[in-house]
């Protein structure tokens, strides 16, 4: 297997797509797959397939394709999802409240163990039975509890100042869904979600459709 830096991240991108669609032929009892037939379910060439799970050494037999519970297997430790996350909510308006509720992050092992927010109307009250605090608690509440990933969903203003609290206790990753670019130390992942972005290209899309 190659090291994990020397991946492009369009590769990585591309595994929970993979996932997904394994997922799916476990469902229907399917056993096995070529490249040629997951690429007619998932859209990428079947080459591109290949050269996705060569990075990680192949899974495939020549004349046979692909195990769908074992590449299934694969894939999801090669993504970390062998392991159970513990994460902390930082903004528990509507967005927050959602990914809260959002009971597929447990199924996944993506356990939300506590939620933060400056709002006196939000604070107290239980979202998917989980209290929400008081911001000022965060740094106490890091250091007294091992916590994986940080999920951001505050305004703007306000993100930067909480990724640092963040990485400060010593979270592994930082889920962003606030609209900027925050600025992290490298021993800390990082993940943006850019809804504005997202809907953006959709607009383009929408209107160049025959490009």
């Amino acid at each position: 297997m190659k090291e994990s830096g020397k991946i492009s991240k369009a590769v990585i991108k591309r595994l929970p797509r993979y996932l997904r669609y394994l997922e799916e032929l476990i469902k229907k009892d399917v056993d096995r797959i070529s490249s040629n037939e997951l690429s007619g379910l998932i859209g990428y060439t079947a080459s591109q397939i290949r050269q996705d799970l060569n990075n990680f050494g192949g899974f495939g037999q020549q004349g046979y394709g692909y195990n769908v519970k074992a590449l299934h297997v694969e894939i999801s430790k090669i993504l970390g999802l062998d392991q159970t996350y513990k994460m902390v909510i930082i903004g528990c308006g509507n967005l927050g409240q959602a990914l809260a509720n959002y009971t597929h992050y447990y199924k996944a092992g993506f356990i939300v163990c506590g939620m933060f927010d400056v709002n006196p109307r939000l604070v107290g009250l239980r979202i998917n039975d989980i209290e929400v605090m008081d911001y000022s608690l965060l740094d106490e509440y890091l250091e007294q509890n091992s916590i994986d990933i940080g999920i951001i969903c505050t305004n703007k203003g306000s993100a930067q100042e909480v990724a640092d609290k963040l990485i400060l206790g010593k979270v592994r990753g930082i889920w962003n869904f606030a609209p900027m670019d925050l600025t992290i130390s490298d021993d800390v992942a990082l993940e943006n979600v850019h809804l504005s972005d997202s809907l953006q290209s959709l607009a383009y899309h929408i209107n160049h459709r025959d490009d």
